[in-house]
Parts: structure tokens; C-alpha cells; sequence
């Protein structure tokens, strides 16, 4: 008798599941229209520009983001173009060759060479070749903030000593010390420095919880928990860390996406860490509302720590939350229905 109860919950929740998935999918953008790592207004002209060969919209673009000292936007920007200039070195070498003491072209430089190092086997080696041109980045522009991240990540992939990091994260701050960007960044080399350690995650918490009261409303920094959580979770479960933090955490993160409008890409990878907190907390119908607010802007980080296949594993994992919810919606009109009909009653 147990194990037909057992089969018959499963049943009922599969066929409650099938039933109610179209109607909670409304508001959720068809598989095919969600994009990965889609830009924004600002890049994709500078983006379908440089796949013709142009840096000059690149370029300008850049400028106007360190003149107007819009730190947040010049860090996503550059990320981006280095990630396009992986593939096209000849685009980035023409922009150097041109200009080439140019701050924006040096710090898109630097930030390739980083990239590329840190994927290498030998990525420790490789890294410590790169300092001269994080160096030259920071030299070119010295208000920036952005290539002091780069440094901050540099001595993440090196295995810099706690003085050497907090020299650097002091030089950071000093030139923006709300920049979201520098803060994750301490974040993961706290998190890799001290991972396997007892209470390891505690003290990333506990930054990041600072690091967030710190913050103005309306800053991503405010997530700077739900980061530290999506790690907890990474390394096994929710270990020296009490649960009831871990959601504290996800909360937080939930006032902030309230804040920001429905598919708005601004928050988009903050929102998708949230998901993946979310959905590994087994709180579905929170998850769901935020695949609801990203509608189709997905971000490879955090899917692509995951799978191979970032964009697949966000589908997935949103129709899972999508029939998780579902199977939780309880029939309609069961009272009064009478004796079981049926195909073969």
C-alpha cells in the first residue's frame, strides 16, 4: 500500500504538472526568443561594427563611459569587447596600431590577455606575464577602476598573499568604492583563497553582507550575498553556513530585482544567479517569478559553471521550475464530482 500511494502521489503530480505548465509558461518568452548574453542598446552597434572590421564605435563608446565616469557600464563594455577580440585579434591589433596609446584600446588589451591566461593550463605563469599590461591600463587612465578588477583577478589567478590583494583592493576603491565589478571580484578571491577552509564561506558572507549594507539602494552590490551563497551551493550544500542566511541572502536579492523593470538586461546576471540560488533552495515559485522578470535575457555566468551549454541549461532549468510549480497547484472542482468516470470506468 505504501509504495501505491508512493506511485500515485508521483502520477498525480506528473499529470498536475503536464495540466497547469501552459498557463504558468503566459508570461515566460517561447525557448527561441531567450537570448545569451544579449548586449545592450549601447553595445550592439559597437558589437555589429567590430564584426565589420570597425573600432571607431568601440572606441568612442569606451571614451564616453570613462569621460562620464561610468564605471559599471566601461567595465560590462570592456568585458564584452574582449570577449569579441578573443576571436578577432586583428580588429584589437588595427585599434592599437591606430591609436596606440589609446586607455581604452590598452585596458581591452589587458583585459584579453587575462582572459587568455586564465584558460591556459599554465594559468599562474601565464598571468604573471600580464602585469606589465594591466600596469599600462591603470597608468593610461588613473581614475578608472576597472583595470584595478583586472589587477584584483590577476592576483586571484596568481595566488597574491592577503597584503598584496588588500594593497590592491585599496587602490580600487579609492578610485570607486561602490564599483560593483571590484567587489565581486573580492569576493571570488576570498572565495578562492580560503575554499576547504572551516568557515570559509562565513567569511565571504560576512563581506559580502557589509559590502551590501554598505551600498545604495538600487546597486547590485545589494546581490553581493546572493553571490556568496551561489558559491556555498557550488561547493556542496550549504556547509558551515546556516540555511536560514543562505535565504536571507536570496531575499535581499529579491527586493533588489524588484526594483528594476521586467526584462530590463541591466540586472540580468544578477537576476540569473538568483534563479540558480533559488531553484537549488527548492523555493519554485520564487524562482519562477524571476524567469519571469529576466524574460529573455540569459547569461552564461552562473550556467555556464554547470554546463557546457549555458543557454540549454537555463531552459532547463526554467521549465523545471516551471513543472515544479505546476505539480503544486491543487485540482479544481474535486468536491461534488461524484463517483471516478473515466475511459474505462
Amino acid at each position: 500500500m505504501v509504495r501505491t500511494m508512493s506511485l500515485l502521489r508521483v502520477l498525480i503530480s506528473t499529470a498536475r504538472g503536464v495540466r497547469h505548465a501552459p498557463q504558468l509558461a503566459d508570461e515566460l518568452p517561447p525557448d527561441h526568443a531567450v537570448l545569451l548574453d544579449a548586449p545592450d542598446d549601447r553595445l550592439a552597434p559597437a558589437l555589429v561594427a567590430a564584426a565589420l572590421g570597425d573600432h571607431e564605435p568601440a572606441a568612442k563608446l569606451l571614451a564616453t563611459t570613462r569621460g562620464a565616469a561610468e564605471w559599471e557600464s566601461r567595465d560590462r563594455y570592456v568585458t564584452r569587447l574582449a570577449a569579441f577580440a578573443q576571436g578577432r585579434e586583428e580588429w584589437l591589433a588595427g585599434w592599437l596600431e591606430e591609436t596606440p596609446h589609446d586607455p581604452d584600446a590598452l585596458l581591452v588589451k589587458a583585459e584579453v590577455a587575462v582572459r587568455r591566461a586564465w584558460e591556459s593550463p599554465a594559468r599562474a605563469e601565464r598571468l604573471r606575464d600580464v602585469g606589465p599590461l594591466i600596469d599600462a591600463a591603470a597608468d593610461a587612465s588613473p581614475r578608472d577602476p576597472v583595470p584595478w578588477r583586472l589587477a584584483l583577478d590577476h592576483a586571484r589567478g596568481t595566488g597574491a598573499g592577503h597584503p598584496a590583494f588588500e594593497a590592491l583592493w585599496e587602490q580600487a576603491v579609492r578610485r570607486a568604492a561602490h564599483h560593483h565589478g571590484c567587489h565581486v571580484a573580492a569576493l571570488k578571491y576570498l572565495s578562492a583563497q580560503r575554499r576547504g577552509a572551516h568557515g570559509s564561506y562565513r567569511e565571504c558572507f560576512d563581506f559580502a553582507e557589509q559590502a551590501a549594507d554598505d551600498a545604495r539602494p538600487g546597486s547590485l552590490i545589494r546581490a553581493l550575498p546572493v553571490r556568496a551563497a551561489y558559491a556555498q551551493l557550488r561547493a556542496g550544500g550549504t556547509g558551515s553556513v546556516r540555511e536560514d542566511r543562505i535565504d536571507a541572502a536570496a531575499d535581499q536579492a529579491i527586493e533588489l530585482s524588484g526594483r528594476y523593470a521586467v526584462a530590463d538586461p541591466w540586472p540580468a546576471e544578477m537576476r540569473n544567479v538568483l534563479a540558480y540560488v533559488l531553484t537549488g533552495r527548492s523555493r519554485w515559485a520564487a524562482a519562477l517569478d524571476q524567469f519571469r522578470l529576466i524574460g529573455p535575457y540569459a547569461t552564461s555566468f552562473p550556467w555556464s559553471s554547470v554546463s557546457d551549454d549555458p543557454l540549454g541549461r537555463f531552459l532547463d532549468a526554467r521549465d523545471g521550475v516551471r513543472l515544479e510549480v505546476a505539480s503544486a497547484v491543487p485540482s479544481r472542482g474535486r468536491a461534488g464530482r461524484g463517483r471516478f468516470g473515466g475511459h474505462y470506468a
